[in-house]
């Protein structure tokens, strides 16, 4: 499920979202305990999805469940800019992972899709291409794998300060339901738009 933005302007964080980021933080550490997080109905769906997809989630976890644990131990949410930032709270706030993407540097339509054999991807923060076996389970445009789903989007898609028209989804997994995920997505839009400005667009 997803949502194309037009004009928005990525920025370096500012004090409001810093200060939006440590409300959230602190609802986080106010609402539920480390050790409570395995009993959460919607983080288990994400765990059970990867433990059946072959990604053992106690190594890599669902990007919402990482960003609260790092939250529950203390730490604050990564400062990256006013866009990522903003996802990055509607994740923690609604346990959903969301998958953003540069507009402009998408070729045609999407799919959700086995990878295959060989194909590339050059995951955000990664140093190197990492090489497909052909059982990942992959977002990719019609000419390349732009996101291994639902945990890793590619550096060469990536929201930057430059990025004016975005794509915004809400990755789901079997348990989750569609009022949720569109609920989650609608939360997401409005604190990125409240952050970045821009309106809803259809691509």
């Amino acid at each position: 499920m997803g949502q194309f933005l037009s004009g928005i302007k990525v920025s370096t964080p500012t004090a409001e979202l810093a200060s939006y980021m440590r409300r959230a933080e602190d609802a986080v550490r106010g609402s539920v305990r480390l050790e409570d997080l395995r009993q959460d109905a919607i983080l288990r769906a994400y765990r059970d999805f990867f433990w059946r997809s072959g990604i053992d989630p106690t190594k890599t976890r669902p990007a919402s469940e990482a960003l609260i644990r790092r939250v529950l131990r203390g730490n604050v949410l990564p400062a990256i800019n006013s866009f990522v930032d903003a996802l990055n709270i509607a994740s923690v706030e609604t346990r959903i992972p969301f998958a953003a993407f540069d507009a402009d540097r998408l070729t045609g339509r999407l799919q959700l899709r086995m990878a295959r054999m060989g194909e590339t991807i050059l995951p955000i923060g990664h140093e190197g291409r990492l090489v497909l076996e052909g059982k990942e389970i992959v977002i990719a445009d019609e000419g390349k794998v732009i996101a291994l789903y639902p945990h890793r989007d590619s550096e060469e898609t990536k929201i930057t300060q430059d990025t004016r028209n975005a794509l915004i989804l809400s990755c789901g997994v079997p348990g989750i339901g569609q009022t949720i995920l569109e609920s989650s997505l609608e939360r997401c839009i409005a604190t990125v738009m409240r952050f970045c400005g821009g309106k809803l667009s259809d691509g």
